[in-house]
């Protein structure tokens, strides 16, 4: 497999060939953890309890992973230009977590930013003497986590977010891992990006039925002020309009507030 980005001018030592009864063992946690992606359900949990899953999982099918976490670029983000924009973003252990933050928060560099923004694996041995992220590398490195494979998760052509694992040891990924994981980043990918669908539309219908609430109670109030001032709509709207900007409310909480006082008004005539 050469479809990745290793460390540059760094080649790692020799491992040991592995066994058939260790390939065999790698294959096996590859396919629990495809089984484990295979029974989440798009919807049954949240974004971050989705992911958080999704990283478990990938812990189990990456060999050598100590750690890995699991991020999501917004949907409007295509991760090649500019600053990376995280929707959400879930980690196994707390100094993965650590890292992460520091890539993304603080520095703006590392291998997952790397991977979103080329669309390929990127593999370091030996973080400390990376010089492709010279900040990130060191600081991670005094850590004592010195291998890290990000992975793009990627759906037809477009880039939703990267699965990060981390080790302790120098080369911990090889060139086995970067296939296994490889494997393993393509049915995640859908399974993420799957929850990201659902939940942007969910939010964007309660988007929707809050607005139409909103404009529902706006024209009840435009009727409210035009029956006791015989104001036409929009002289009705611009009044409405003034006393938001004055009061610095909500021009839907305006409209409420009129609203909620004129039942008071007609319940109390009815006593």
């Amino acid at each position: 497999m050469d479809d990745y980005d290793a460390q540059p001018d760094r080649k790692p030592p020799p491992g040991p060939e592995l066994s058939p009864a260790q390939l065999q063992a790698d294959e096996l946690d590859l396919n629990a953890g495809l089984s484990g992606l295979a029974g989440l359900i798009a919807g049954a949990c949240g974004v971050d309890e989705m992911l958080g899953q999704v990283a478990q999982f990938a812990v189990q099918a990456i060999p050598g992973a100590d750690g890995a976490g699991v991020t999501l670029i917004h949907p409007d983000d295509t991760g090649s230009e500019g600053e990376l924009r995280i929707q959400a973003w879930s980690v196994t252990a707390e100094f993965v977590r650590v890292i992460d933050t520091l890539q993304y928060e603080r520095l703006g560099e590392g291998p997952c930013i790397t991977c979103i923004q080329s669309g390929r694996p990127a593999v370091t041995g030996s973080l400390g003497s990376d010089r492709r992220w010279s900040h990130f590398g060191g600081s991670v490195a005094r850590m004592g986590v010195h291998s890290a494979l990000a992975l793009p998760l990627t759906v037809g052509d477009r880039v939703v977010g990267a699965i990060n694992s981390y080790a302790h040891g120098k080369d911990a990924f090889t060139e086995h891992a970067v296939q296994l994981g490889s494997q393993f980043a393509g049915p995640a990918a859908v399974s993420v990006y799957n929850t990201q669908l659902l939940a942007n539309t969910q939010l964007r219908t309660t988007q929707l039925q809050q607005a139409l609430r909103s404009r529902a109670v706006i024209d009840q109030a435009i009727g409210i002020i035009r029956s006791r001032t015989g104001a036409t709509a929009a002289e009705a709207f611009d009044r409405l309009t003034r006393i938001s900007q004055r009061e610095h409310i909500k021009l839907a909480d305006v409209a409420e507030q009129l609203v909620d006082e004129a039942v008071r008004r007609a319940r109390a005539r009815q006593q």
